[in-house]
């Protein structure tokens, strides 16, 4: 799959700057706006959806192919109550709706080309969400939405850099706003589809975010005059063989990833379990009104925007006293952090002997996690960026990438324990994971730095 980087044809010259940006990079912002909007609004509702209806008899019994599911499922976990299953599904599709994109970009790559694959993949989310205002079609929802996102996902972000000449400055400023745009449809989404959801039903919010991506696939469409033309096709090529340092950095680079796995396991939770725990365990009341569950999935979105600024300035500050941790360091730090986050929670049952939580603990334990995410997630994507081969660069971020499918995958498995062992007990063992990922990655340093040596010498 090629980078953003790659080669690639020059943007319209007729199509004026908007803003001192690129035309084309408003028209993709849109885009991943509506696409933010559709896939963190169904996350969001997912697993209470799943557990507070879908599952329940009168409904269960409508979804085509859902006892073959839960048996080939069961077949390999055990048996599992209804709520324990729902969490299996949803960290099943969670994991693999972040590990399509890798097999998207190969089609927008060397098939469809880009451009025909956004559509399609547009096209596929809307169909799913749309399938989710039916019991009956519950898992081929989930289906069209796994591919859909696989074909959307990372050939937008490879048409970001498609709209920019090689070499222009404002690449950078450009990749920033982009996600912008993804942070405020991951915010807005919960909001909206979570009110929708309590006031009107679980139908009518899924039906609110395949029109949301209809409104994207439009959103496309109408900007696309404004994108440059695909890039010729990619024919396989021979390479030359990698050097034996080159595979040592990948096999150092693929422990890495299932090291990190451990961070996107406690993660993941906060996206299934976490919302049954604030169902049964905190006051959602708010003078009289109640605050829909999913609204607390909106402050992950704004959360780290709050939060880089801070911690940008906190680690400028250490370089120039000389005290500035390396890239493993703050990755084994941000695990830290979001371990304290985890034993916040289970701390919760010491400290209001199972009364309800205050709202504001909950906001507190959303801070401490995206701390943690700022420390973490975009310093490891910027490690792989650094130390992986060129020739295999790219798939080396995607390989990063698994870390989130691995991860959310384990995750379904263990979430069946928060109803067996209750809910102190089982936030301290995602504590106790993650401080394990954080040793790991500290046992790991002094490899990783001397990687990131070679790889700068080369570099230079």
């Amino acid at each position: 799959m090629t980078t953003i980087t790659d080669a690639i044809a020059p943007p319209p010259k007729h199509a004026p700057d908007l803003l001192g940006q690129p035309r084309g990079l408003a028209w993709l912002a849109g885009t991943q706006f509506w696409e933010a909007f559709s896939l963190y609004g169904m996350q969001a509702l997912l697993t209470l959806y799943m557990v507070g209806q879908l599952l329940l008899p009168g409904h269960v019994e409508n979804v085509v192919g859902l006892a073959a599911t839960r048996a080939a499922i069961e077949g390999i976990t055990g048996p599992l109550s209804t709520q324990a299953f729902a969490v299996q599904l949803f960290g099943l599709w969670a994991g693999l709706v972040r590990f399509t994109p890798v097999f998207g970009g190969l089609i927008g790559d060397r098939l469809l080309g880009r451009r025909r694959t956004i559509m399609l993949g547009c096209l596929l989310m809307t169909a799913g969400h749309f399938c989710m205002a039916f019991d009956g079609s519950f898992l081929l929802a989930l289906f069209l939405l796994m591919l859909g996102t696989g074909c959307a996902n990372s050939n937008l972000f490879s048409q970001v850099g498609a709209v920019y000449p090689p070499g222009d400055r404002r690449r950078d400023d450009g990749l920033q706003l982009y996600y912008f745009a993804l942070n405020c449809g991951a915010f807005v989404a919960p909001i909206v589809c979570g009110w929708m959801g309590a006031a009107l039903g679980w139908h009518q919010a899924f039906s609110l975010a395949g029109f949301g991506m209809l409104a994207g696939l439009l959103v496309y469409w109408r900007g696309s005059r404004h994108l440059p033309p695909d890039p010729p096709r990619i024919a396989a090529t021979a390479r030359a063989p990698l050097r034996p340092q080159e595979w040592h950095a990948v096999r150092l680079l693929l422990v890495l990833m299932l090291v990190q796995a451990a961070f996107w396991i406690a993660q993941s939770q906060v996206w299934n379990v976490y919302n049954l725990w604030v169902r049964d365990h905190v006051e959602m009341a708010v003078l009289g009104w109640q605050v829909p569950i999913p609204w607390l999935q909106a402050l992950d979105a704004i959360a780290p925007g709050l939060l880089l600024p801070p911690t940008l300035w906190l680690w400028r500050w250490q370089a120039r006293r000389g005290w500035e941790p390396d890239a493993i360091t703050k990755m084994a730090i941000g695990c830290l952090i979001f371990g304290s986050g985890m034993a916040w929670l289970a701390l919760a049952d010491l400290v209001f002997g199972g009364a309800r939580v205050p709202l504001l603990w909950a906001v507190g334990f959303h801070m401490l996690s995206n701390w943690g995410w700022v420390f973490f997630t975009p310093i490891a994507v910027g490690l792989y960026a650094r130390a992986a081969p060129k020739s295999l660069n790219a798939m080396m971020i995607g390989v990063n990438s698994m870390a989130v499918f691995v991860g959310s995958t384990v995750s379904g498995r263990i979430g069946g324990l928060y109803e067996v062992w209750g809910a102190g007990r089982f936030w301290l063992l995602h504590a106790g994971i993650i401080a394990g990922g954080a040793l790991l990655l500290l046992a790991l340093r002094p490899a990783v730095r001397r990687l990131l040596v070679v790889a700068d010498a080369t570099d230079s």
